[in-house]
Formats: C-alpha cells, structure tokens, sequence
C-alpha cells in the first residue's frame, strides 16, 4: 500500500464484530454438544444389540462355566478381528507414509542436511560398515601382496672412446646384429 492511501475502515464495527464471534462459538458450542450426546446414544445402542444383558440368577454351576466358556471364545474371537484390523491399519499406514515419500521426492522439494565433516579412523570406519564381525584391528599393509621387481639387466659403462672403436668396422655390425638376437 502507497503511504498517502488512509487505511479502508472496517465495514463492521469493533463490538458488532465481537458480538457476532460470541454468538458463532455459542452456536458451535450447542452443536459440538448435541453431537457428542447423539454419538453417546448411538454407542449404547450398538452395544444393547450386540452384547445383551447377563441373567446370572437362577444359573447352575455347570450352566455358569458353559457362560464362560462361551464369553472366552467370544472374546478370542474379537481379539483376534481386533489384531487383524490392527495389522491391516499399520501396513496402510506405512504404505501411506511410502507413498507420501515418493510424492515429496517427484516433486524435488528434499531440503539436504547440513553434512559435518566427521574424521573417522580406518578401524573405526571398518567397526561401522561391518559391525561386530571385525573386533581385531586390520593391518592393510600385512594383506597387500608382495610385487617382486625384475632388475633391468644393466650393460657395464666402460669408456666410451674404448666402446666407440670397438664397435666401428665389420666387425662392431656384427656384434650388434649377434647381440640382437
């Protein structure tokens, strides 16, 4: 905004407005109130259809242990519906989180860490990539292999005014061409 426009005046005054938050959140209250004593209902509702009333008086002790005996295969039963449903949320809530994952990666907006420089010995460095498997410290140099270097035969260095006439006429091509081969 330019610094010479006065600043629009509210279309609804102060108190208009506070009054008009009052009444919303009065009316939010009722509402959040009804809906709670109407989930309240139903719950009782499907709990009188689904489990029915004890009628304990007047029961054997046999007909009492066959109640229990039937309470505790029901209650197996749930139990085991309960696991399942529960096994089943968990995956679908990891297939959401790897699924979301990929959706943050295709869209490229992954912020990278700040990386600190961490100076790690070779010991230390094997300890985290192998674990537990090496307790003892590694020698590298005992493991490298020994390479055994042919000595360049070497030709005796004489004076070379003696190696130069020795080696002019016939007989010098000769021995060159002999040593050649």
């Amino acid at each position: 905004m330019s610094e010479g426009a006065p600043k629009p005046k509210p279309k609804i005054s102060a108190s208009r407005r506070l009054f008009l938050k009052t009444k919303l959140l009065k009316k939010a209250m009722t509402l959040l109130e009804s809906e709670k004593q109407v989930r309240k209902d139903e719950r009782e509702r499907i709990l009188s259809e689904r489990v029915p009333s004890l009628q304990l008086s007047g029961l054997s002790l046999q007909d009492l242990q066959n109640l229990c005996k039937e309470l505790h295969q029901k209650i197996d039963v749930v139990d085991e519906e309960r696991y399942d449903i529960a096994s089943k949320v968990s995956k679908n809530d990891m297939e959401i989180q790897d699924l979301s994952q990929k959706i943050y990666e295709l869209k490229g907006k992954m912020k990278r860490p700040n990386l600190k420089r961490v100076r790690v010995s070779a010991d230390a460095m094997l300890g985290a990539l192998l674990g537990a498997k090496v307790k003892e410290s590694v020698d590298f140099k005992a493991n490298l292999k020994t390479v055994k270097k042919e000595e360049e035969k070497k030709e005796e260095v004489t004076d070379w005014r003696k190696n130069v006439e020795s080696m002019s006429g016939m007989e010098g091509r000769k021995k060159l061409f002999d040593a050649g081969q």
